[in-house]
């Protein structure tokens, strides 16, 4: 198992380095003039010569990439935008889409798993269809749209949520607060509509294939309260699978995160690649997208580990 963590983390350098070969190409195909874009409407062609100079556009490419690579690795690379560190700028804004994010996982394993356990124990009934109609439309809806749809209904209609922004916060953690816990609703019951339709169908088929197996039939034969057979022996074998979905579910919670930050005025990361992006700031884009890269690449390595873990028949050695 150790040789097989290491040879995945030396993988992972190695697919963080053709990241930063293909962020840097795609950073200069990008349309549009940096310096012109910064500088503003109205800018005089000096000032925007004199950002031309300071960002280092008219240096060779490959004097480009190694300033942006290694100032990011060093912690020198600055945001123009915000005249800091990149990862300073990071570092700020993640509290803000780690509460969301977890919130909304939180959230979704809540409803999701439950739901999902019922529907296949009782299968092909009412609560069956209704489960996996609404886990149909949960997958199908846009994300950005059911937090607009949210928004209107509970912030305008309703008038009982704020429809954006954060609130107030408690040591740079919003759901310390009232004000902070009301903000977070809408935006985390919008990101986890498709965690939770994705957990909710595969809980579902894993269950309805464990309850096919034999040993099923052994547990019930020697008499086992039905209530044991499905938490004890069908359950708990159909959660390898989902707990794998799970881990793998904080990269889509960091994709997702980009249009519900958007949509709702959620001052996270998803919002700042968003802002960093029309501003052509190029630091901050290419540090967070290295940022978010290594979440998922470090999030499935975790996931490889422990399905090992889980299931013993597993081995990577």
């Amino acid at each position: 198992m150790f040789a097989y963590a290491v040879r995945r983390v030396l993988q992972l350098l190695v697919v963080l380095f053709g990241l930063t070969l293909l962020m840097f190409a795609l950073l200069k195909t990008m349309p549009g003039d940096p310096a012109r874009i910064m500088a503003g409407l109205g800018a005089t062609p000096e000032s925007i010569e004199v950002i031309r100079h300071k960002l280092g556009l008219y240096d060779s490419l490959p004097v480009q990439y190694w300033r942006l690579t290694s100032g990011l690795f060093n912690g020198q690379l600055q945001a123009m935008t915000y005249h800091k560190p990149v990862w300073t700028v990071i570092v700020e804004r993640l509290p803000a889409t780690a509460e969301l994010g977890v919130l909304a996982l939180l959230l979704s394993l809540v409803v999701s798993i439950p739901a999902g356990l019922l529907s296949a124990v009782y299968r092909n009934s009412p609560l069956d269809y209704g489960v996996t109609t609404a886990a149909l439309v949960g997958i199908s809806i846009p994300v950005f749209w059911l937090a607009l749809m949210l928004m209107m209904i509970f912030g305008v209609i309703l008038r009982i949520l704020p429809v954006a922004g954060r609130g107030a916060t408690l040591l740079g953690w919003s759901f310390l607060t009232i004000d902070g816990l009301r903000h977070l609703i809408i935006p985390s019951v919008a990101l986890s509509s498709v965690l939770m339709a994705l957990n909710a169908r595969l809980t579902r088929a894993s269950m309805l294939e464990v309850m096919r197996q034999e040993y099923i039939d052994t547990a019930r034969a020697k008499g086992l309260r039905e209530r044991v057979v499905l938490i004890k022996h069908a359950f708990r074998n159909a959660l390898a699978p989902v707990v794998t979905n799970i881990g793998l579910q904080v990269g889509t919670i960091l994709s997702g995160a980009v249009l519900t930050e958007t949509t709702t005025a959620w001052p996270g990361i998803g919002r700042l690649v968003v802002d960093s992006i029309l501003r052509r700031d190029q630091s901050v884009v290419f540090g967070v997208a290295l940022f978010m890269a290594t979440c998922y690449m470090i999030s499935y390595l975790f996931v490889d580990l422990l399905y090992a873990y889980m299931d013993p028949r597993i081995t990577y050695d």
